[in-house]
């Protein structure tokens, strides 16, 4: 495990590794179960140049060929090259940006066509499409900005403002009044961690003072926020809208529960059940031959995810919008695979 459990998005990655322990536990626990796990934790402390050393480390010097790790694309991409080199997998439990395979990943959360384009959707149909883009200055924000403008063109909407902030960046007070200038229909929020819970509450706050930026009438959106980073949002969370495929209906201690935990106690139960009947073939051929039937797209080695749209309320997540089964379009290049709300946007008129 090459989880960041210190630094700016601390809260993320220690959701995960409790999800990835809690399969751990699981698994080694199943009397009926061939295989058994030995977890190898390092933490990275949120630094991008730490990740591919430690990943080296844990491949040279525990026996390891599976990780389950990584936040950022940043840090997943600093590993991916050790990966070749070794034969090793790494299990990417995280929302992502897309437009990205490799034959040394599984990515068991989002992409795009899973999270961003049927949120769009949405907010479109009930908002406007007139949106505002933020996003942490790293390829998760720029490319999710990135195909947030393009869909907003092609919705014939306009994309009022487009900023990015360093990761770990707390001072959002000129980002606060430009919204507040311009009075977009919406916020797609792409920041991460430390970066985000400070944009959060000053936006809470903007909206005590008008209430045009009300969630009711211009939420802030997002493609990555769940459960897990409530307890640091407090009051502030009330109204986010997110996407994901799993939300809990009720309040979890520690945000527990997130779609974070969810994935990756799931992902450790399928590498077992693979283990079990992999026989001598490389894992990577395993995947192309019988990835299928493990829920895991051989081409892509993406996951097939329901997809909701939820909003806090009361301080947990309520569902709006669900599509079941929705297949992974990494690359956006298959339209059957994009979910999409088709009904008009109804107005009064008098």
């Amino acid at each position: 495990m090459l989880y960041s459990s210190t630094g700016t998005y601390a809260a993320i990655s220690r959701a995960v590794l409790r999800g990835t322990l809690a399969g751990i536990d699981e698994v080694n626990a199943d009397a009926n179960s061939p295989i058994g796990f030995r977890p190898v934790v390092r933490d990275p402390g949120g630094e991008i140049d730490r990740y591919a050393p430690l990943c080296d480390d844990i491949l040279a010097n525990s026996g390891a060929r599976h990780i389950f790790g990584c936040v950022t694309s940043s840090s997943r991409k600093e590993v991916i090259p050790t990966l070749d080199r070794t034969n090793a997998m790494l299990w990417y439990n995280l929302p992502f940006e897309g437009f990205e395979t490799s034959n040394r990943v599984i990515y068991n959360h989002a992409c795009a066509n899973q999270h961003l384009l049927p949120l769009l959707s949405w907010c479109f149909g009930s908002f406007g499409a007139k949106p505002y883009l933020i996003g942490s200055n790293y390829i998760w924000g720029w490319e999710t900005c990135r195909v947030a403008r393009m869909r907003t063109e092609e919705a014939n909407g306009q994309v009022l403002g487009e900023r990015y902030l360093p990761l770990g960046e707390e001072n959002i007070a000129t980002l606060i009044a430009e919204i507040e200038s311009l009075r977009p229909d919406f916020i797609l929020n792409s920041l991460v961690g430390a970066s985000s819970y400070a944009f959060l509450r000053a936006y809470a706050e903007l909206g005590r003072r008008d209430p045009h930026f009300s969630c009711d009438s211009c939420p802030v959106v997002s493609c990555n926020l769940t459960e897990a980073e409530l307890p640091l949002l407090g009051e502030a969370a009330e109204g986010l809208v997110s996407v994901g495929p799993h939300f809990c209906p009720q309040a979890c201690p520690e945000g527990r529960d997130s779609s974070f935990e969810i994935i990756s106690r799931q992902s450790v139960h399928t590498l077992a059940s693979m283990l079990a009947v992999q026989g001598d073939r490389p894992f990577e051929k395993f995947i192309a031959e019988r990835g299928a039937g493990f829920g895991i797209d051989p081409a892509t080695h993406h996951s097939t995810l329901s997809v909701n749209v939820a909003q806090v309320r009361r301080g947990v997540f309520e569902v709006l919008h669900h599509w079941a089964d929705v297949p992974p379009d990494p690359y956006l290049t298959r339209p059957k695979r994009h979910p999409g709300i088709s009904r008009p946007r109804l107005s009064v008129v008098s």
